[in-house]
């Protein structure tokens, strides 16, 4: 059974190759991708709800509008992904390495991101309510129009930060 037909029938594939695959508009609730190779693979409209991405390695992946709520994600490889309009909600990507991705316009309320690297990633109008972002290091990001609303930012690092026009209120921040 090839790789793409056992995860859409199992929705589990620990350790898989599949750079650069077409999973487009794919139901991935609840798929097991701990340490999965999607580099470069289309994922937008995926539906990855609860999905396990533990260290899988999206860098370049293009999860634009994808449905990421509740995953987990935590020290995955996310560079220069491309997440825009992706509803992360409650999803942990603690210790993801999220530099230089779009997350532009993208539903990332309750999220775990602590000690993620955001370093000039795109967060512009995204909604980041009640996010966790202790130890983040946001430096160089494009947090333009985002809504901070009762962010955790203890210990993040947020130099050449574009905070223009930012909703800052009831943030954490010491």
């Amino acid at each position: 059974m090839n790789l793409i037909k056992k995860l859409k029938n199992i929705h589990q594939c620990k350790e898989c190759e599949l750079l650069e695959t077409d999973l487009s508009e794919t139901n991935l609730n609840g798929a097991d991708l701990k340490n999965a190779n999607l580099q470069g693979a289309d994922l937008s409209c995926a539906y990855l709800f609860r999905a396990i991405l533990t260290q899988a390695n999206l860098s370049g992946a293009d999860l634009r509008g994808s449905d990421l709520g509740n995953a987990d994600i935590r020290m995955a490889d996310l560079r220069e992904a491309d997440l825009k309009g992706a509803d992360m909600s409650e999803a942990d990507l603690s210790g993801a390495d999220l530099s230089g991705a779009d997350l532009s316009y993208g539903d990332l309320r309750w999220v775990d991101l602590y000690r993620a690297q955001l370093r000039d990633a795109n967060l512009s109008y995204a909604d980041l309510t009640g996010a966790d972002l202790s130890e983040a290091d946001l430096s160089g990001a494009n947090l333009k129009h985002a809504d901070l609303s009762r962010v955790d930012l203890r210990g993040a690092n947020l130099k050449d930060a574009n905070l223009t026009g930012t909703n800052l209120k009831d943030v954490i921040k010491y």
